[in-house]
């Protein structure tokens, strides 16, 4: 205003400005009076709403806008120029305008309450795209909170221009209808929205359906239809037609809603949208609840309602002082069953899709209002529930807490008080305590002292701290310079070698040896030692009586199927769980630098792979020259292992890699012969079995002739392990017919064990002969053959595959069967020709070998052991000598002399050359019941090694030509 009076003449601003009136501050006075009032009356509207803020910005903008419209005109009120009352009239119908709007700004607070309620809600969730989040607040409702149905619209035209995105500009305003007639549809996957409520739905790929929204909002028509798809995998247009004819969907502009489906002939169907679009466009008709009778059942379900919300509030503290604040009586929520229940399905967590569809398509009040209890009712068994747990976790937390800072105190304390160190004080002088008694060498020591410094350095939390730790506690427990008094008095250790093996004679023998050159040398050396022989012999057993004998730690590890070099060197520090080798371990263990350490199946060790080679590891460990600074990657600090007495067990020395082999002594521990394991089971096993079993000889006996008979025809390896199970089992048959007795029954008598009963304890022998032939025919000789698990009587059987027709024109053949090797195949070629020679020697005018047929077969040596090895390939050269007198005593049609075996290979002149396993050979022959072994000539150096009960009873004859076997072939 002040710019129109600006625009008049100079006279006419100066006449304006400068006169007065009478009343003229009075009036002025009471206009600002009334201001002040419409402002209060406003406060206070808005504080009886519980928006303030609102009020008050409300009754300020008012305000203020007021005083400066209305007073400015008062000075012109009763100027009687015509020029003045001609700006009066422009300022008094501006005050009007702009006075009723800012009244009226002040008195609609309760409108704005609402609307900035739904507005404020929506601003949060549509920060990250103006279209990713759709929602309609109800701003006008009947008086049960259900809109009726009105009339529909015709809306081909408005349809068409909705997908294709036409403007209508004469839609300035929003009108908000009664009913939706046509809404594009929106689906959801779970939880349907109830009418009041908000939901935010992102919208990412549907681009069409976003572009029919944005048409939507510039129509000023921001509703869409929502509903929840019945399958998560079905598509909307199937999932309509599936849920058509009345069947309620989600919220509609903040009301329940139903699709409408018209038949042909009541009513005109709409236009159909353009063939272009993908968006479902569908008529809708409000859904109304059947009227709820206020009857005592009902408020008392409404009661219990609102009750379990305010349980399930005092559980869960989310949406809490909301919730309490709907639930005032001021609110009128709890007067109104529908919006309850409504309030209800949002409220619940736990409740599927299905059941919150099926209460809001439920129309009776009643049975809507017992869904909602029973929902809301679940809902609380599982706040509670959670409510549980976490109070539970979180009084753990702070129990483990409390502990931890009563511990820190209680360090302080005894800190300050002198009763306690800190931690690495303590671990440090806890360090210095081990090495006091040690003679740790400079190097070593060096070492130690570094490490010790920096961990004083080291944050106690600290990984590194960990590990530094970790390797002083490995480099202080190994017992440096530490050894256990040796013992060097020989007859003490026969007696503990005696103790608990029988036979042994040659490992007893070398571990005497042993402790007399250390006696002499007043030193504690060191050893590397193998036994090796079949399974079953004691190689592993007796290597504890060694370490008795000697007064010595023992500690065994096996490296069969050993294939990483870490388990024998250790690893590298800066490996995460690294620890060192098998050696170091040993030594922490036994706390001495002198033990027996047993390396088991060194045979059996593995081969080369991706994590090295751990028999070559083992070379710097078993080599004397190397072992006495051996390196192990942990501790990277040499230590001395040369007072180690090393001993190793293999079954096959052939398989043990040869540099390993080379820097150790070997020692064959061959298998028993049946008087040995006789006494073996006399002295020892059955005395175990007893000790175990705990009967007595009052109890059980067993005969003697039992023990030979399960030896003879149930235990025919070179070993004990399998006697011992059979002794065993005896004893087990024997304590369960004890314990069958009735206790006050009488005194039973001893049960023996003997050659008419055993059946009953260890059942059917598994070899019913000694032999495969009680009489050899022509062309069968009994050879021997030598195994890892021992000696074995191995029958070579020749035959015509036809008989021999000298007049033919064909040459003869020769066929091996057996699963011979290729050493084997080359001897039987040999032979051949030693035979064939030897036949034209004797009877130049036989031609067998050049017309025959024949077939020769090694069949499996079954008889001798219980493991057997038909199956597996039969190689070796010392067949020679058999295969020769198999092919001529069938080409001369005579038996051998019974009770005969032989050995040896043969070569192309006729020479019979050694072999090795002589012992196991002769053992075989033995078991069984060889009169008659042909042996090389020059193993008579091994045989002469045999003790004199395997030479009783044997014809032992050594051959150096095979003419010399010959002439004892036959009978």
């Amino acid at each position: 205003m002040d710019g129109i009076i600006q625009m008049l003449p100079e006279p006419l601003r100066r006449f304006s400005t400068h006169m007065d009136f009478p009343g003229q501050k009075a009036a002025e006075r009471t206009f600002q009076v009334i201001i002040v009032l419409s402002g209060i009356i406003g406060f206070l509207i808005g504080f009886s709403t519980q928006q303030l803020s609102h009020a008050i910005y409300t009754v300020l903008a008012g305000a203020a806008l007021s005083a400066l419209i209305v007073l400015p005109p008062w000075p012109f009120l009763f100027r009687k120029n015509p020029i003045v009352i001609l700006v009066n009239t422009v300022h008094i119908q501006a005050m009007l305008r702009w006075g009723t709007a800012g009244i009226r700004c002040a008195v609609r607070v309760p409108l704005l309450r609402a609307t900035s309620l739904a507005v404020r809600p929506a601003l949060r969730t549509s920060r990250v795209s103006p279209l990713s989040a759709f929602r309609v607040t109800q701003t006008r409702s009947s008086g049960d909170g259900e809109n009726p149905a009105s009339p529909e619209d015709d809306a081909a035209s408005l349809e068409t221009a909705i997908v294709e995105g036409s403007d209508i500009s004469g839609m300035s305003t929003i009108n908000i209808p009664d009913v939706f007639p046509i809404v594009p549809l929106l689906a959801i996957n779970r939880y349907p929205l109830f009418p009041g409520f908000i939901k935010k739905v992102d919208i990412v790929k549907d681009d069409a359906l976003k572009q029919v929204i944005r048409n939507r909002i510039a129509l000023k028509q921001p509703y869409v239809g929502v509903f929840v798809k019945q399958d998560d995998e079905i598509r909307i247009l199937e999932a309509v037609d599936e849920g058509a004819a009345e069947e309620p969907h989600k919220t509609l502009n903040g009301r329940r809603a139903g699709l409408r489906k018209k038949g042909a002939a009541a009513q005109k169907p709409p236009s159909p949208p353009p063939e272009r679009s993908s968006i479902l466009l569908v008529r809708t008709e409000n859904v109304i609840a059947e009227p709820a009778e206020r009857n005592n059942e009902t408020k008392a379900k409404m009661q219990a309602v609102v009750q379990t919300i305010r349980d399930v509030v005092q559980y869960s503290a989310l949406f809490g002082q909301q919730i309490n604040l709907l639930l005032h009586p001021s609110q009128n929520v709890i007067e109104n069953p529908v919006y309850l229940c409504d309030l209800v399905a949002t409220l619940v967590q736990s409740a599927d899709t299905k059941e919150l569809q099926e209460m809001m398509e439920e129309i009776n009040v009643s049975r809507r209002l017992d869904k909602a209890l029973v929902l809301i009712q679940k809902e609380k068994t599982v706040a509670k529930l959670k409510y549980d747990i976490n109070k539970d976790v979180e009084k753990k937390v702070q129990d483990q807490h409390r502990k931890y800072l009563l511990n820190e105190q209680l360090k302080v304390i005894k800190k300050e008080l002198g009763l306690e160190k800190d931690d690495k004080s303590a671990i440090i002088e806890k360090m210095e305590e081990r090495l006091k008694d040690l003679k740790v060498p400079e190097y070593a020591m060096k070492v130690i002292k570094e490490e010790q410094q920096k961990l004083q350095f080291l944050d106690p939390h600290s990984s590194e701290f960990s590990v530094t730790r970790n390797y002083l506690d490995w480099l202080t427990n190994v017992p440096w310079g530490v050894t256990s008094e040796e013992n060097y008095d020989l007859q003490k250790a026969r007696i503990a070698l005696d103790q608990g093996h029988y036979g042994m004679k040659d490992v007893k023998d070398r571990i005497l040896e042993f402790i007399a050159v250390n006696m002499l040398k007043k030193h504690v050396g060191g050893k590397i030692l193998c036994l090796h022989g079949p399974p079953g012999t004691g190689k592993t057993s007796i290597a504890r009586s060694i370490a008795e004998a000697l007064n010595r730690q023992y500690f065994r590890f096996s490296v069969g199927g050993m294939t990483d070099v870490a388990e024998i060197k250790g690893h590298r520090r800066t490996y995460v769980g690294a620890m060192p080798g098998k050696m170091i371990q040993c030594l922490k263990k036994v706390r001495t630098e002198n033990p027996l350490v047993l390396i088991d199946e060194v045979d059996k060790i593995g081969s080369a792979g991706y994590h090295g080679d751990p028999a070559s590891a083992l070379l710097e460990l078993l080599d004397p020259e190397q072992n006495a600074n051996f390196n192990d990657h942990f501790l990277d600090v040499p230590v001395d292992l040369s007072r180690v007495l090393f001993l190793c067990t293999a079954n096959v020395v052939d398989q043990i890699p040869g540099p390993l082999k080379d820097r150790m002594e070997l020692i064959d521990v061959s298998g028993y012969l049946a008087e040995e394991k006789i006494e073996i089971a006399q002295r020892y096993l059955i005395p175990q079995a007893r000790k175990e079993t705990s009967l007595t000889e009052e109890q059980l006996m067993i005969d003697n002739e039992a023990v030979e008979n399960i030896i003879k025809h149930y235990c025919r390896e070179s070993g004990v392990r399998n006697l011992q199970k059979h002794i065993d089992r005896v004893f087990r048959k024997a304590a369960l017919q004890i314990a069958d007795r009735p206790s006050d029954g009488p005194p039973q008598d001893t049960i023996v064990v003997n050659n008419e009963n055993l059946e009953k304890y260890v059942g059917r022998p598994k070899f019913t002969s000694d032999r495969m032939y009680d009489k050899t025919p022509p062309g069968v000789i009994m050879g021997l053959a030598w195994t890892a698990m021992g000696g074995s009587a191995l029958y070579i059987e020749a035959v015509l595959k036809k008989p021999v027709d000298l007049g033919s024109d064909k040459d003869g053949s020769l066929e091996t069967t057996g699963n011979l090797g290729d050493v084997m195949k080359e001897s039987v070629r040999a032979a051949f020709t030693v035979a064939k020679g030897m036949l034209a020697k004797d009877e130049p005018d036989n031609k067998f070998f050049e017309k025959a047929h024949i077939h020769i077969h090694v069949p499996e040596a079954r008889l001798d052991l219980t493991y057997t090895y038909g199956a597996t390939p039969k190689d070796g050269p010392s067949a020679g000598v058999t295969l020769v007198s198999s092919l001529l005593s069938l080409a001369l049609n005579k038996p051998v002399t019974q009770d005969m075996a032989m050995t040896g290979e043969i070569s192309l002149t006729g020479k019979v050359l050694p072999v090795g396993g002589i012992k196991e050979k002769v053992i075989a022959a033995r078991r069984v019941g060889a009169k008659r072994v042909f042996l090389p000539a020059e193993n008579r150096r091994d045989y002469d090694d045999l003790p004199d009960f395997m030479k009783q009873d044997l014809d032992v004859r050594f051959v150096s030509e095979y003419s010399e076997l010959y002439q004892d072939l036959f009978e």
